[in-house]
């Protein structure tokens, strides 16, 4: 396939915000002796980096996000403050998220340096899928704590 046809393809996807990888390589090169070129792929705030399946690269996805905080204070939560919505008793490092699956590990290093913090709750559907809510132990720390725009770092398994 022609270089220019697969740049054409590769800028369609990238407008439409499918992910796909095209392996990069010159017309007369020996592909299977080089490393394959990489493609960043944007989805809408957030970019992701595609690399070669035959090399997977495990990096953080850097989102933009809102993060909050919580307390367990029966008008924040549901009827059991104390037990996360996975099952779990709340304890520093918890932080609930609408999207992410129970287990998923992010830093938060604008504001936590390189705390890691584990999804382990929800919070009210409403709030949508781009805000983490940080467990906080007392009440006014988390209502001190307000809310912040900043970039979270999802991290891989």
């Amino acid at each position: 396939m022609k270089i220019w046809l697969k740049i054409l393809m590769i800028s369609f996807l990238v407008l439409i915000g499918t992910a796909f990888e095209f392996p990069l390589e010159a017309e007369n090169s020996n592909f299977s002796q080089r490393e394959p070129e990489k493609i960043v792929v944007s989805f809408g705030n957030s970019l992701f980096g595609i690399a070669s399946p035959n090399n997977p690269e495990k990096v953080p996805i850097r989102i933009l996000a809102i993060v909050t905080g919580y307390s367990s204070t029966p008008w924040e939560t549901d009827e059991d403050p104390h037990i996360t919505a996975s099952g779990k008793t709340v304890r520093d490092g918890i932080v609930a998220n609408n999207f992410l699956p129970f287990g998923t590990k992010i830093k938060i290093p604008e504001i936590f340096g390189d705390k890691i913090f584990v999804v382990e709750d929800r919070m009210s559907w409403g709030k949508g899928n781009y805000q983490f809510d940080v467990w906080f132990e007392n009440y006014f720390e988390a209502l001190k704590f307000g809310a912040k725009k900043t970039y979270v770092e999802i991290l891989p398994d």
